[in-house]
Parts: structure tokens; C-alpha cells; sequence
């Protein structure tokens, strides 16, 4: 996994680093100085360069150097799933991202279908709205479910990949 940031100073005195780990921003961080002598303390974090999911969370939790270590933290620990429930959580439902928190904690339900069609097929495939007897099953309106479904189910892309969510 080749991760890369770059930190910013909010100093115009000052010139940003590129960091891959935050050990790596914290050393380099605690070294830098202005044109002055002094301390850089404050930074803009920027995401530069790695995985399209990793930058999508970096981009839902407003990554900075508060988050900075549970952001590297969850990049390393966290699987693909876990990720993108926090980027819709977080990014698309209001939840926020605090220290300790864990994808499991957030209840958002996720589909991975194209369009509310599509969802409302599989709905009514899997028997949500009962049995369907054969014969009647071509006069279903799905386009009619599909606009019901939108009202409490949204669309979105994550790391590319188009999928449909519910925040509870």
C-alpha cells in the first residue's frame, strides 16, 4: 500500500513536507521551522497519493492533524467494507468521526446496485413486499417503487463504485 500526504503550513514562512506514516509526520513535523527560527505548528493536511478508497475517507472525515492518527489507523486496520460504511456515515449521513470510532458503530444500510431500480427489483425478488404469484409478477411497477425506495434510500460513489445507501 503506497500511501502519500504532503503537510502544509498554514505558515507562509514555512514550506511543506511529504509524509507516509504519521511517526514520519510527527518527526518531521516537530523539526520544521519557519524562515524565522520558529515553530510550525499548524498544517493543512493534504491527501496526494494512494488508494481511491483511502482518499475518499480522507476526504469524508476532513482529515487534519486532530484525526491524523486514527485516519492512519484505519487506512492500516480497517478492510474495504469498514471504509466505505464510515465515508457514507460520516461523508453523506452528518455522523461524526471522533477518536474511537469504529465502522460498527454507525447504522447505515448499504446496496451495491447501479440505480433504485435495480434495488427495487431485489426487493421484490426477495420477497419484501410478499409472495408474488408468477403471473402477476410482469405487471410490477418497479420504476413506482424505485421513486418510494429514493425517499429514505440515496445514491452514491464510493473509491468508483456506484452504491445505494440508508442512514438509520
Amino acid at each position: 500500500m503506497t500511501l502519500q500526504l504532503h503537510a502544509q503550513p498554514y505558515d507562509l514562512a514555512a514550506t511543506g513536507f511529504y509524509f507516509d506514516s504519521y511517526e514520519d509526520f510527527a518527526a518531521k513535523a516537530a523539526k520544521l521551522r519557519n524562515d524565522y527560527g520558529d515553530p510550525v505548528e499548524e498544517f493543512e493536511i493534504q491527501f496526494i497519493d494512494g488508494e481511491h478508497i483511502d482518499c475518499d475517507l480522507a476526504q469524508a472525515i476532513g482529515i487534519n492533524q486532530a484525526n491524523l492518527k486514527q485516519y492512519f489507523d484505519a487506512v492500516e486496520d480497517w478492510d474495504e467494507d469498514d471504509k466505505t460504511r464510515v465515508i457514507l456515515a460520516v461523508g453523506e449521513c452528518g455522523y461524526a468521526f471522533e477518536v474511537n470510532t469504529h465502522p460498527t458503530e454507525f447504522d447505515v444500510d448499504i446496496y451495491h446496485f447501479e440505480t433504485m431500480r435495480d434495488l427495487a427489483e431485489h426487493f421484490v425478488d426477495e420477497g419484501l413486499f410478499g409472495d408474488i404469484p408468477e403471473p402477476l409478477q410482469s405487471y410490477i411497477d418497479y420504476d413506482a417503487i424505485a421513486r418510494d425506495l429514493s425517499a429514505d434510500h440515496a445514491q452514491a460513489e464510493v473509491a468508483g463504485q456506484r452504491l445505494i445507501y440508508r442512514c438509520a
